[in-house]
């Protein structure tokens, strides 16, 4: 299954290494297959001193945190998604949150899942009967199930 992640899954997942969502990224990616825009790496760096003075850790901790998350991550420039996909994504976003089109695009154009935490984003898809979202309990639900599965004898 291919998921889109957004920023505040991605930010949530280097502030708590050891949290649901970075471990949903590190360990879903023997299941799942998580893609991004290339933009989100730089807007990760562009904020990395607010997110090291709220989380405590140290610019080393940062640093490796950043690194094993992004790894699990494919990075897709986003010059490749068509206009047709962020189009439909800008009419999508525009009364919810227009920093949000291209994750949305790049959703479309993968056919496949955007996880995203912000509830905000996610009732506003939903009411435009936009349904290719999935919440982080959802994808950790399918993780379990997975792993299930590949215990079973």
């Amino acid at each position: 299954m291919k998921i889109v992640i957004d920023s505040n899954i991605v930010f949530s997942a280097i502030l708590n290494s050891q949290g649901k969502i970075a471990q949903l990224i590190i360990n879903g990616s023997n299941y799942f297959s998580f893609f991004s825009i290339n933009l989100l790496k730089k807007e990760i760096l562009n904020h990395k001193h607010k997110l090291l003075s709220i989380s405590g850790l140290t610019e080393t901790q940062f640093e490796s945190s950043f690194s094993h998350i992004t790894s699990r991550i494919k990075f897709v420039d986003e010059i490749l998604i068509s206009d047709q996909d962020l189009e439909r994504a800008t009419k999508l976003t525009r009364d919810i949150d227009e920093n949000d089109i291209l994750f949305v695009a790049l959703t479309n154009h993968l056919s496949s899942k955007l996880w995203t935490g912000d509830k905000k984003e996610s009732m506003g898809l939903k009411k435009k009967k936009y349904f290719r979202i999935i919440s982080t309990n959802e994808l950790y639900d399918l993780f379990i199930e997975k792993e299930l599965q590949k215990r079973k004898p």
